[in-house]
């Protein structure tokens, strides 16, 4: 595979505060894994390099739309799963939503309400724009917001890279499991290979 560092982007998927940090809704609540917290040191030398060669980074961040009051609107899936979200959370402008400092910041910044970073955001737009046809993709969970914007990738024929070690999930095993079964629709690699190729 060879990679013309211009018309590549690396898009991280949900590495913000509020995931991430000790302080964020996720720490607070005890939501944490090693190799998630891994993640940005790992990314930032592949963002450096591809920057230094005229490709662009995105950053996908989850995002929980405040409604009147401030109380966010919750799909009742996610408010289930996570009952400790609540308002301020992944709010638009707020520290818990920014990017990680160790990233930030991005060339472009994309809201996504939704696992995928392609559904209902810009970025599809954005990637036009700026003449961009290969995704690097990183970023958490492995199992959900990459997965799905990996696959909406392949469905819109942007050449997809996904980063092995420069995604996560909460459990090993869900990551690797993962990894194996999106291996039809996108290139598999680590961050230094990935690098390797700009």
């Amino acid at each position: 595979m060879q990679l013309d560092p211009k018309r590549t982007a690396l898009l991280t998927i949900d590495l913000q505060n509020d995931f991430l940090h000790p302080d964020g809704a996720y720490g607070r609540a005890g939501q944490t894994a090693d190799s998630i917290a891994a993640l940005p040191a790992r990314i930032a030398p592949l963002r450096d390099a591809l920057r230094a060669r005229g490709g662009h980074y995105v950053s996908a961040q989850f995002t929980l739309v405040p409604g009147p009051g401030g109380e966010p609107l919750i799909a009742p899936h996610l408010k289930a799963l996570r009952p400790f979200l609540g308002k301020g959370d992944f709010c638009p402008g707020a520290w818990g939503h920014g990017l990680v400092e160790a990233l930030a910041p991005a060339d472009y910044t994309i809201e996504k309400v939704a696992y995928s970073a392609l559904y209902q955001t810009r970025l599809e737009y954005i990637l036009r724009a700026v003449g961009i046809d290969t995704l690097i993709v990183g970023g958490i969970v492995t199992n959900g917001g990459v997965a799905s914007t990996i696959r909406d990738a392949h469905l819109r024929n942007i050449e997809t890279i996904l980063l092995s070690d420069g995604s996560a999930a909460f459990k090993p095993e869900v990551h690797d499991a993962t990894l194996l079964s999106l291996g039809t629709v996108t290139h598999v690699m680590t961050c230094a290979e990935a690098e390797a190729l700009l």
